[in-house]
């Protein structure tokens, strides 16, 4: 059942200059029911420009709604970094950005501000049998990937790359053993990159193996295209989560300017029952790119 959770500011910390840590706690957060999936992503919903407390929404078993007369608060996705259930905490580390909403706002959050939370959901699901693993992302996935991380499976060899803006962005990692950590510099809005190209030039291992990687949508189409068609993975080798989109704002025009012919398209594609997901998402990718999105 889906639960929202009434959160309250209890500290921030910038951790470098491009990400804070809050940590939220308070009676609302009590029995925060985490999946424990290292990748688990939430909504926060958001106090308006000015204020320190979001409206919440109301559960309606599997999802949520708005009750009558009540403006819906601003909302963004995020992962969860860590859970205290101790302590009754939880920490979600905001990346720092010109002109985002959540990064503005956690940019200015003190101690006794209110969000709201939902129910977490996870996504990583390597194989049975994992052997081995590989963890990609730009800075949007790096909390993620540093929980992942602490919570690699023993005996599993884990390659792990990280694309941030400089070396003043780096995070100290707790790695276990069989653990790689290597980080390139650049990409994040800032320049190309270079995901895709450092990928294609590992060699990947034999046996039972799990290719994990987040990032900017453009940059996944990318290396989805190299693991299905070039390598021919099956889709439970591999695990593809766009977690923002290079200028979206412009995207978002773009998208909504479409044709209505065009638009429909995109609804019969989704709707279409003879395709699974993965094939789907193939078409999806290529009108994509044919109308230069």
């Amino acid at each position: 059942m889906m639960r929202i959770y009434r959160a309250e500011v209890i500290s921030t910390l910038l951790l470098t200059p491009g990400m804070i840590r809050i940590t939220f706690g308070g009676p609302g957060l009590a029995g925060f029911d985490t999946t424990g999936v290292g990748d688990e992503y939430l909504r926060v919903f958001l106090p308006d420009p000015g204020c320190h407390e979001a409206r919440l929404p109301i559960s309606t078993g599997d999802s949520w709604d708005w009750s009558p007369c009540v403006e819906p608060s601003a909302m963004r996705t995020y992962t969860v970094r860590a859970v205290d259930a101790g302590a009754g905490t939880v920490d979600i580390d905001f990346v720092v950005h010109d002109g985002g909403l959540a990064a503005s706002w956690a940019g200015r959050a003190q101690a006794g501000d209110v969000v709201g939370l939902n129910s977490p959901t996870g996504l990583y699901e390597p194989p049975a049998g994992l052997q081995w693993q590989i963890l990609l992302a730009d800075a949007t996935g790096l909390p993620a990937v540093s929980r992942l991380v602490e919570q690699s499976p023993p005996g599993v060899r884990t390659r792990v790359l990280i694309e941030v803006e400089d070396p003043s962005h780096q995070q100290e990692l707790t790695l276990g053993a069989g653990t790689e950590v290597a980080w390139i510099y650049g990409g994040n809005g800032h320049s190309q990159s270079r995901l895709d190209e450092v990928l294609r030039s590992m060699e990947l291992p034999g046996g039972v193996g799990y290719i994990w990687v987040a990032g900017e949508t453009k940059v996944l189409r990318g290396i989805r295209k190299y693991l299905r068609h070039d390598k021919k993975l099956k889709p439970e080798s591999y695990k593809l989560i766009g977690y923002w989109t290079d200028k979206s704002e412009a995207w978002e025009e773009r998208w909504e300017n479409l044709d209505a012919q065009t638009r429909r398209w995109f609804d019969e594609l989704w709707s279409n029952e003879k395709w699974d997901r993965e094939e789907i998402v193939d078409l999806q990718d290529a009108k994509f790119e044919l109308l230069g999105l």
